[in-house]
């Protein structure tokens, strides 16, 4: 038994040392970052003062699925962002008239800009399109899609002018306006 106790006592003692040494011997370093590139996003792909612009990626193990997804999610976003934009725009725009049926022209503004809305949405341009394969054997689609905010504040406006309760305060150049600035900050 008081060989036991002396072989363990040895043990303890050696691996203490050895220990001691080696944590001598380790460079602390930290943990590297690496980044992660995504295809059709970044700078070049984010709304500006000419383009609203959407990008999303769709993955399937099917390529036509994988296209489809990114097309969906990317039309979806680009739509919300539309969305966004537009209400945020007949919201200060409404705001600053001097029209006392509130209610009533914004209910009308809302029609007006869900009618305009589909119809451009469908005049989206393809700003990027990549599709590659995963170690797994799965299909990424990646998109952008933008529309020129011309094609939408034209519209808008045409179809403002055209009613009769909204064009009694409507004017252009002030919607223009209030159209950049709420895009700007929904950048």
């Amino acid at each position: 038994m008081k060989n036991f106790i002396k072989l363990l006592a040895i043990v303890f003692i050696i691996s203490n040392v050895n220990s001691c040494k080696s944590s001598k011997n380790v460079i602390k370093t930290e943990d590297k970052e690496v980044e992660i590139l995504i295809p059709c996003s970044g700078d070049k792909y984010r709304s500006d003062k000419n383009y609203i612009r959407a990008n999303s990626m769709g993955e399937s193990q099917d390529m036509t699925l994988a296209k489809k997804k990114a097309r969906n999610n990317t039309l979806q976003e680009l739509g919300s962002k539309i969305q966004t934009t537009i209400q945020s725009v007949v919201d200060n725009y409404q705001n600053a008239t001097e029209n006392q049926n509130g209610e009533n022209i914004s209910k009308r503004y809302e029609e007006l800009t869900r009618e305009v809305i589909d119809l451009k949405l469908s005049n989206y341009i393809t700003a990027c399109e990549k599709l590659t394969q995963t170690a797994q054997g799965t299909y990424r689609s990646y998109l952008a899609y933008e529309i020129k905010i011309d094609d939408l504040i034209e519209p808008l406006s045409e179809r403002i002018s055209q009613d009769e309760v909204l064009r009694i305060d409507y004017n252009y150049e002030k919607f223009k306006k209030n159209f950049m600035e709420a895009l700007e900050k929904n950048r």
